[in-house]
């Protein structure tokens, strides 16, 4: 079967597609990748909040699907919107890669224990996560792919920036990580990769079947389902974690203010066999604690 993989063109992106296209093609089929090039990619002067949020990586490939250009569309299962555009299914979710954050240090560590740190990151979550552990300390926007923030970087007066670990690992840059954030929750979905198609292509459906991993499709359902139930469109920071232990999901999750002062955190489990019911579960109770407030409901 003839294969068409549209993805993005960074050097994640595409290392990304390869690992996909790379498997199909050991399964006997014909991959060609069709490099298409993102709202997000395209405009790096502005932070993602403002551009809309996680849609801008993901709707160039979803309209090339629509379009029938391209039969599936590899993507970082982090980027992708919790309600997906209308004829488009997520096809596969592979094994997932270590989701934690990383710091990546300009020099040394010291400034962790003086005020005035200044770190790098276009998350929300991340910086309100950082702000809320360091409080003393400032953040600043960063956007690019992965070797562009690496080069600003080093270019800055910044302290240290804020990277996913998945990203560097598969990049082969995991000898810039200074400290892994044990203590920051993840976005939803982070290190998990995602292969959407057209739904109903039953026949790109089964070429699939061979990259799903259904431990880590049912852990991202969870937490994509509370981010989702917070209204995950948003731009407050929203973090969450699922991992699955003697069958039932353990999820935590938080919601905090952009300024990282007002902090709220759930954990809570339930079947495997239910991930999206532990994931709404988590956000009703989180909800009912007070965090709408931060969330605009």
């Amino acid at each position: 079967m003839r294969i068409r993989l549209g993805t993005r063109e960074s050097a994640l992106a595409m290392w990304q597609a390869d690992t996909v296209a790379f498997h199909l093609r050991e399964a006997g089929h014909e991959v060609e990748l069709v490099p298409i090039t993102s709202e997000g990619d395209r405009v790096l002067d502005t932070p993602l909040p403002l551009m809309g949020g996680k849609g801008v990586f993901t709707k160039a490939l979803d309209d090339a699907l629509t379009a029938g250009a391209i039969d599936i569309a590899v993507h970082s299962h982090k980027d992708i919107p919790t309600v997906m555009e209308p004829g488009i299914a997520i096809g596969a979710v592979m094994e997932r890669e270590d989701p934690r954050d990383a710091l990546v240090a300009r020099k040394d560590l010291d400034f962790l224990t003086r005020e005035g740190g200044l770190i790098a990151t276009g998350s929300p979550r991340r910086a309100g996560q950082w702000l809320h552990r360091h409080p003393h300390h400032r953040t600043t926007d960063l956007r690019g792919n992965v070797p562009t923030r690496l080069r600003k970087l080093r270019e800055s007066d910044w302290d240290g920036a804020v990277f996913a670990l998945a990203g560097l690992k598969r990049l082969g840059m995991e000898h810039h990580v200074a400290q892994v954030l044990d203590w920051m929750l993840p976005a939803p979905a982070q290190g998990a990769v995602a292969v959407a198609c057209r739904d109903g292509d039953t026949a790109v459906m089964e070429a699939l079947n061979g990259l799903h991993h259904p431990q880590t499709a049912a852990c991202v359902r969870a937490e994509r389902a509370y981010l989702n139930r917070l209204n995950g469109g948003c731009s407050a920071p929203v973090g969450a974690l699922a991992d699955i232990v003697d069958g039932r999901i353990l999820l935590k999750g938080n919601v905090l203010s952009l300024d990282g002062r007002d902090r709220y955190d759930i954990q809570t489990e339930g079947s495997s066999g239910n991930p999206e019911g532990v994931g709404i579960e988590a956000a009703e109770r989180i909800l009912e604690r007070g965090a709408g407030w931060l969330l605009g409901s």
